[in-house]
């Protein structure tokens, strides 16, 4: 994806705030052998471009001053409850070194799984996204998650998972080998008796409260 940036020669709390102001939202690009750049960017192009799954795992190419970089979406800032993109961090990547990113995920082919077509089941997502490392030249915008064969009661895990070629997995100790998605069947709750047993038998010693007031009232006239 292309972004087009521009250099920014002002910095500090007051010259970002006008730069928001005037649309404009204030970042950085850093890494490799170059010092880190201070740049602006069209706030509404930006906001719209993060609301793509691509924006967030893809090599970007920042364009500035007709000049290209490669460069990864390594973090931004939102406003705390206004639709504003406060600061965005860029990081160049070199395609000779390998790099860490989370990769999201695409659950594929569930209808067609035997938990769902003969079991009932229902399939849970536990994880959206995996943590590879790869060549930037090798790295997909998503990995695909095939459900197809998933049974009921049993698990798709992350070494189960087909990756791109030039992909490698990166598994944490505490986590050696993290669920992916399962297959369940729901738990159907029956409704409690004990209400309707409380209810019927409330029923009875209301009516006779109700006769004993009766003939209170005859017993008094």
């Amino acid at each position: 994806m292309k972004v087009v940036a521009f250099e920014r020669s002002v910095q500090g709390t007051g010259a970002s705030r006008r730069l928001r102001n005037s649309g404009k939202t204030p970042g950085i690009i850093y890494g490799g052998q170059n010092t880190p750049q201070v740049v602006e960017l069209d706030h509404n192009a930006l906001f719209h471009a993060l609301r793509k799954e691509a924006f967030h795992s893809s090599i970007l190419e920042i364009e500035i001053g007709g000049k290209t970089q490669k460069a990864l979406l390594r973090d931004y800032q939102m406003h705390p409850f206004k639709p504003l993109v406060l600061h965005i961090d860029f990081q160049r990547v070199s395609a000779t070194e390998k790099i860490h990113m989370r990769i999201p995920l695409h659950f594929t082919r569930a209808e067609e799984s035997v938990a769902i077509k003969l079991g009932g089941a229902v399939i849970s997502h536990i994880a959206n996204d995996l943590e590879i490392t790869c060549l930037p030249a090798d790295l997909p915008e998503f990995i695909e998650v095939d459900l197809s064969k998933i049974e009921v009661g049993h698990s798709i895990h992350a070494k189960d998972v087909a990756l791109p070629k030039g992909v490698t997995l990166v598994l944490h100790i505490e986590q050696e080998n993290p669920v992916l998605a399962n297959a369940r069947i729901p738990t159907v709750k029956a409704e409690p008796e004990t209400v309707v047993a409380v209810a019927t038998e409330a029923a009875p010693a209301a009516a006779d409260a109700a006769k004993d007031k009766d003939k209170d009232k005859d017993a008094k006239a």
